[in-house]
This record gives structure tokens, C-alpha cells and sequence, in this order.
């Protein structure tokens, strides 16, 4: 089943069913994607329009990532649901014998790891999708601002959220090296969306 391509009723009902899968992650990466539709929707507000023809190539380039981020949220949706469902797999794996535990335990770290990989690609998405928003801010319709403000909104909300799904999956990994620098890359890229939000914020106070 494709979460993307589920009625938007069917998805709200899927996800608060017992089942545990999707769940924070995919919200996050569905937030991102509704950010980047509202960093295009700016665009084409402003593409066209006379009183912003210097902008057009700019929010032209803007349109082409921002639709190109939608996608890739999309697949993310599906992807965080997937690993969650293959470290779940891992748990019912058989422990009779010291080799069924062994099995166990490397599939449960692998999918742990899957479990990690997946939102902190989410998480890097969104830093991209900050910075479009802070772009279309500045840059797009002055109509249209709130717009890209609540794209920038939606872009830290998905980080923070696709931040914590990191974080809880690191707390079962042993490998050192691999927690270590994840965690760095994550904390990395939520300042660089706090601060990129926190422009936009700034920004949309003054106008308002």
C-alpha cells in the first residue's frame, strides 16, 4: 500500500488505527511534502506576474526543486513505514538457539539502522525545503507571503518530528561511530532550519 496514493480520510483512519505503522514519521515526511506544495504555490503566483518579472528565472528554479521535493517526501512517506515494519519483522524473529539469537540481534540492528536512516533523510529534506521557503518568502508574492511562512512552519515541524524518530532509533544501536555522527548530522541540520524559520519569522513580523 502506497501512503501517498491513499485518499486523505483513509490515511487519517490508517493512522489512528492500532496499527503502528505509519506513524510520526510518515506525518513528518507528509508535512514536508504539503510545505513544498505551498513553496510552489507561491511560485506560480509570482511566475507571470509583471511586478516580479526579475524573480521569474529565481522562482522558476524554486518551482523545479519544490516539486522535486514533494516526490521525494512522497517516497519517504513510504519508506519510514517500511523500515518501521522491518525492525517489527526482526523482533518476531526466532531465539531458540544462540544462532537464531545472533540472526536476531544483527537483523534488529539493521533495521534499527534503516529505522534512523530513513527520517534523518526526511530531516535533510526538509532543510532544503527551509530554505526554499525562506526564498519564496523574500522573494515570491508579497500576497502570498503567510504562504511561504507556513511552508517554513511545516518544514521545522517535519525536522523536529523526523529529529526525534532519529534519536529514538539511535538509543538501541551499538554502533558507536554510526550514532555519533548521526547525531551530529542531525543537530547540524536542525540549526540550520531554526535559524532559516527563525529569518522567515522575523521577516513575516514586520510585514504584518
Amino acid at each position: 500500500m502506497e501512503l501517498s496514493k491513499m485518499h486523505l480520510k483513509e490515511f487519517t483512519r490508517e493512522l489512528a488505527s492500532d496499527s503502528p505503522a505509519p506513524g510520526g514519521g510518515s506525518v513528518a515526511a507528509l508535512c514536508g511534502a504539503l510545505g513544498a506544495a505551498l513553496a510552489e504555490m507561491v511560485t506560480s503566483l509570482t511566475i507571470g506576474k509583471e511586478k516580479y518579472r526579475d524573480v521569474w528565472d529565481e522562482m522558476g528554479k524554486v518551482q523545479k526543486e519544490a516539486k522535486e521535493l514533494q516526490e521525494r517526501f512522497y517516497s519517504l512517506m513510504d519508506q519510514d513505514a517500511e523500515a518501521f515494519n522491518t525492525f517489527f519483522a526482526a523482533l518476531k524473529m526466532p531465539k531458540e538457539t544462540d544462532e537464531e539469537k545472533a540472526l536476531r540481534t544483527a537483523k534488529m540492528q539493521e533495521g534499527l539502522k534503516e529505522a534512523a536512516i530513513v527520517p534523518l533523510e526526511t530531516l535533510t529534506a526538509c532543510q532544503l525545503l527551509a530554505g526554499l521557503a525562506e526564498i519564496a518568502t523574500r522573494r515570491g508574492n508579497g500576497n502570498a507571503v503567510t504562504d511561504a511562512g507556513t511552508a517554513a512552519l511545516l518544514a521545522r515541524a517535519a525536522a523536529k518530528a523526523a529529529a526525534y524518530n532519529v534519536r529514538i532509533n539511535l538509543g538501541g544501536i551499538k554502533d558507536e561511530a554510526f550514532v555519533t555522527k548521526t547525531k551530529a548530522e542531525v543537530d547540524q541540520a536542525m540549526e540550520r532550519i531554526e535559524k532559516a524559520v527563525a529569518d522567515v519569522e522575523r521577516h513575516i513580523e514586520t510585514l504584518l
